[in-house]
């Protein structure tokens, strides 16, 4: 076996990782938690400027992961930081930090968001006994609604604000943007791909959401903010790069692409990215809801 089969070998089994070291991979090589850092500390400044100081905020995380945000969060959440993800190991990890690190204010919940937030029942359970009936500063969705249908978004949203959004809140998703014609980007990668194999293209828009919450009678009074950052993400290993690729592409978990389809997605990533090492460009979008804050951004 060449070093062109070796590699294209590598790529495809890299497909079956677990989604928590996918993400790991992505986090560590690329812009994109530097960019929600960023935008995560002007929401958190803005709150700190609207709230008392004496009052120590609360923060939900849904669809977690293994928080590369978690020293920023952990520490201007005193009054409690819940995490809230699907996958056991992402965690995992988590707890191994805070137990070694003896943080007592951080709360790990394993669970379906969706079955959680489309359902009344659940949901009152959830707010209950998991957020021990305490109202949320913050409420984060960080890349977590690719895994609900896009016309779900208003019901999880309602119920949020609803239930679980204090009187002085925000809520803040980050979501790749639906469309491009970059090429390079990852929005472009995922449409053509999907829409290659499956029929389909990325309607997940926040843009249009924010303009659907914009006609709801329960948003009226909040102010909404939305714009588009670009990150870039590159790693000096094809196999780790591949992985990223597949984490995309939302395979296993949304589209099963076949064998031969696999191998044509490497085929394609190995020559049009690895070999001019040329960085996966993902143009992503930032959607925050401020309800009872007067302060301006």
């Amino acid at each position: 076996m060449n070093k062109h089969d070796k590699l294209i070998d590598a790529g495809m089994r890299v497909a079956d990782l677990g989604m928590s070291e996918e993400d790991k991979t992505w986090s560590c090589y690329s812009s994109d938690k530097v960019d929600i850092g960023e935008e995560l500390a002007d929401i958190i400044r803005v709150l700190n400027k609207e709230l008392p100081l004496k009052l120590k905020l609360t923060a939900l995380s849904i669809g977690s992961s293994h928080e590369p945000q978690f020293r920023i969060l952990e520490t201007a959440f005193r009054g409690g930081l819940y995490l809230l993800d699907l996958d056991k190991q992402a965690l995992n990890i988590v707890k191994e930090r805070i137990t070694r690190q003896h943080i007592g204010h951080v709360n790990l919940i394993q669970g379906d968001y969706n079955k959680i937030f489309l359902d009344d029942k659940n949901l009152k359970n959830f707010f209950q006994s998991k957020l021990k009936g305490r109202r949320m500063n913050l409420v984060i969705l960080y890349h977590s609604l690719y895994y609900s249908p896009a016309a779900k978004w208003g019901i999880v949203f309602e119920n949020i604000y609803r239930k679980i959004l204090a009187s002085h809140g925000a809520m803040h998703a980050v979501l790749m943007a639906s469309k491009s014609n970059n090429q390079d980007s990852t929005a472009w990668l995922y449409n053509y791909f999907a829409g290659k194999f499956f029929g389909v293209r990325n309607n997940q828009d926040l843009y249009s959401f924010k303009a659907q919450l914009e006609k709801c009678k329960l948003f009226k009074n909040t102010k909404k903010v939305i714009s588009t950052r670009k990150v870039f993400f590159y790693v000096d290993n094809f196999a780790k790069f591949m992985s990223v690729v597949w984490m995309i592409l939302l395979y296993p978990s949304v589209h099963k692409y076949s064998f031969k389809q696999r191998k044509e997605i490497t085929e394609y990533v190995y020559s049009k990215f690895w070999l001019k090492k040329k960085p996966l460009v993902q143009e992503q979008d930032h959607l925050i809801i401020y309800r009872g804050i007067k302060q301006n951004r």
